[in-house]
C-alpha cells in the first residue's frame, strides 16, 4: 500500500529544505522592510554559548556570515574561542549583550545548558533577531510551546539544532516509508545509549567555592539560587531534573527524528513508563521504558512509539526485532553511498574523527568521558549519594535494538534508523541487498546551518523551524516528565495538561526567579 502523500506532506517537505525565497530574490525591498538581510549579504551574528557545542556553531556560522560578539558563562569552558575571537566584545550575561550590541546582530546562535534555551531564545525574538537553538531546544513542554508562538508574533527566522533533520539518510527514511515499502506502522522503538551525565542520584551534591572563571548567578539564570558544585558544571547539569532532560535531549533528539517526520507525529494522548532502574527524585534514573500513545494522522494509523533509555541487551524488555534473530539491528552512518547516495562532507566527517585528524570541538551531543567532581566516588561505586554516570556503553548484540537509533515495525516490513538518521536499511538484510531506493521526494539540504541562514535572508523556513521543532520538541519533553514521575499519563495537548496527575502538571512549566517570568 502507499500513504497517498498529500499537499501537506508537500508543505512539509519544503519546510526540510528552504530551497526557493519567498517571493524570489528578487524581492529585496520587502525583505529588508520584514528585517531580513538579501541573499547577498552577511549577517551580523552573535554567538551566545560560544563553548562546547557553541564552538561548533560559531565555526559552522563564521565559515558565511559575520560573528559580531561572544557570550558564555565559563570563561575556562570558552577559552579557545575568547583568544580566537579576542578583539570581539565578550559577555557573561546574554541580557548585556542584546543591550549594548543589539543595534548591531541581526541573528543570535543559541547553545547553553537547556534550562536556559527559552529564556535566552524569546528574549532574541522579541528584539527580532533570527534564533538558532540548540537541541533538545526547551526543558519543558510550556517553553516550547512559548517558543512556537512568540516565532509566529515576532517572524523571525528559527532553527533547532537537530543535525540530523538535514541528512540525506532522515529524508530517505520518510520517504521509504510515505512509499508504502513496509506497510502501515503501528509501532516504533526508540533507543538511546547510556549518558555520561549522572544518574541515579540519591542526595544533593557536595557546596563547593566557585571558580574565578565562572560567573554563577549568570549560569543559573533564571533558575532559583542553589549552591554551586562541580557535579553540575560544565556538562553534568544535563542528568539533573532541574537543569536538563538526560538523554533525551541528548541523544532521543537525534534518535527520534525519523520518527517524528516520516510519521508526522504531534501529540501523544496518553504516557506510561514501563519500567525504571536507579529511580531518583534529583537525576533522571539509570534507564527507563516509556510508551507513547499518539492517535491518527491523516492517513496513518494510531502509533505506539516505545523510548528505550540507555537500552542494554541484559534488560528484560529489550527490543528484539522480530525476523531479525541474527541481524544487526543499526545500520552503519551514512551506508547510502552503496545505494547511490553518497552524503558527501558526512562521510569527510566520519573519516576525520575516525582518523583522529581535523576533529571538532567536544561537542555536548557527542558521549563524554565521565568528569568526576573533586570528592566524588569512582564511577561504578555503589550506595546512596553516589554519581553514576550511566555504566558502560553496550556492545551491539544481533536481533536486538541497542544503540542510538531506531525500528518501525510495519505491516509489510521493517527499517531502521540509526543515530541521527545518518543510516537507514530495511530489516532483513536480504531486503536491503536488493531493494530500489524510491523517488526523491523531499527537496535536499544545503547543511543544517545554511538551511537556517537562507531562511533568515528571506529563504523558506528551515527544515527545523520552530512549527515543526517545537511540537517535536513538546513531547519529548513530556517522555521526561514520565521518567520522572512513572504510572500512565493522559495528555490533554490543547489545554497543555495532564488530565490524571497533578504531580506531573508540576513540571509542565518552569518555576522561574523573581523577575525572570516569561511573557510574550
Amino acid at each position: 500500500m502507499s500513504y497517498g502523500v498529500s499537499r501537506r506532506y508537500f508543505f512539509y517537505g519544503s519546510l526540510l529544505a528552504g530551497a526557493v525565497p519567498v517571493g524570489g530574490y528578487g524581492s529585496v525591498a520587502s525583505l529588508r522592510a520584514l528585517g531580513y538581510k538579501p541573499y547577498y549579504d552577511k549577517l551580523n551574528v552573535a554567538v551566545i554559548g560560544c563553548g562546547g557545542r557553541g564552538s561548533a556553531l560559531l565555526e559552522e556560522a563564521a565559515a558565511t556570515e559575520n560573528i559580531v560578539a561572544l557570550c558564555d558563562v565559563d570563561e575556562k569552558r570558552a577559552a579557545r574561542e575568547l583568544k580566537q575571537h579576542a578583539k570581539l566584545p565578550f559577555y557573561h550575561d546574554f541580557r548585556q549583550l542584546l543591550d549594548k550590541e543589539g543595534k548591531n546582530i541581526d541573528a543570535c546562535t543559541v547553545a547553553t545548558t537547556d534550562f536556559m534555551h527559552a529564556t535566552i531564545g524569546l528574549a532574541c525574538m522579541q528584539r527580532g533577531k533570527h534564533v538558532y537553538i540548540e537541541k533538545p531546544l526547551t526543558r519543558t513542554p510550556w517553553e516550547a510551546r512559548l517558543l512556537r508562538e512568540a516565532a509566529a508574533k515576532y517572524k523571525v527566522a528559527t532553527q533547532m539544532g537537530n543535525q540530523g533533520f538535514s541528512h540525506e539518510g532522515h529524508r530517505v527514511a520518510a520517504e521509504i516509508l510515505w512509499s508504502g515499502e513496509i506497510g502501515e506502522v503501528r509501532e516504533v522503538h526508540i533507543s538511546t545509549t547510556p549518558g555520561t551525565h549522572p544518574t541515579g542520584l540519591k542526595e544533593l551534591p557536595p557546596e563547593e567555592s566557585v571558580p574565578a572563571t565562572l560567573d554563577w548567578q549568570a549560569w543559573l539564570g533564571a533558575m532559583p539560587m542553589r549552591p554551586y558544585s562541580s557535579w553540575y558544571v560544565p556538562y553534568n547539569w544535563r542528568g539533573f531534573y532541574d537543569f536538563g532532560t538526560g538523554q533525551i535531549g541528548n541523544w532521543a533528539t537525534h534518535a527520534a527524528g525519523p520518527a517524528h517526520h516520516a510519521l508526522q507525529l504531534r501529540a501523544p494522548d496518553s504516557l506510561e513508563r514501563l519500567s525504571v532502574e536507579g529511580e531518583s527524585s534529583i537525576t533522571f534514573p539509570n534507564r527507563a521504558t516509556v510508551r507513547l500513545r499518539f492517535p491518527a494522522r491523516g492517513g496513518m494509523p494510531p502509533v505506539d512509539v516505545y523510548y528505550h533509555d540507555s537500552a542494554r541487551e541484559t534488560d528484560p524488555d529489550v527490543f528484539h526485532v522480530p525476523g531479525a534473530e541474527n541481524e544487526r539491528i543499526l545500520p552503519p552512518p551514512d551506508n547510502l553511498a552503496e545505494k547511490g547516495r553518497p552524503t558527501g562532507r558526512w562521510l569527510q566527517a566520519i573519516a576525520r574523527m575516525a582518523s583522529g585528524q581535523g576533529a571538532p570541538a567536544p561537542q555536548q551531543d557527542r558521549p563524554q568521558p565521565p568528569r568526576r567532581p573533586a570528592g566524588a566516588p569512582r564511577v561504578g561505586a555503589g550506595g546512596p549519594g553516589v554519581m553514576v554516570f550511566g555504566g558502560e556503553r553496550p556492545t551491539p548484540k544481533p536481533g536486538v535494538l541497542t544503540g542510538n537509533g531506531s525500528v518501525f515495525v510495519g505491516s509489510k516490513g521493517i527499517m531502521a534508523t540509526t543515530e541521527r538518521g545518518e543510516g537507514v536499511w530495511l530489516l532483513p538484510s536480504a531486503r536491503w541487498k536488493e531493494y530500489k531506493l524510491p523517488p526523491q521526494l523531499l527537496t535536499r539540504s544545503p547543511g543544517h546551518m545554511e538551511d537556517w541562514i537562507r531562511a533568515a535572508k528571506g529563504g523558506d523556513a528551515s527544515c527545523s523551524d520552530f512549527k515543526i521543532a517545537s511540537p517535536y520538541a513538546e513531547w519529548l519533553a513530556l517522555t521526561a516528565i514520565t521518567m520522572r514521575v512513572g504510572g500512565k499519563l493522559e495528555w490533554d495537548a490543547k489545554n497543555l495538561r495532564f488530565t490524571n496527575s497533578e504531580e506531573a502538571n508540576k513540571y509542565v512549566k518552569p518555576h522561574f526567579r523573581e523577575g525572570w517570568e516569561l511573557k510574550l
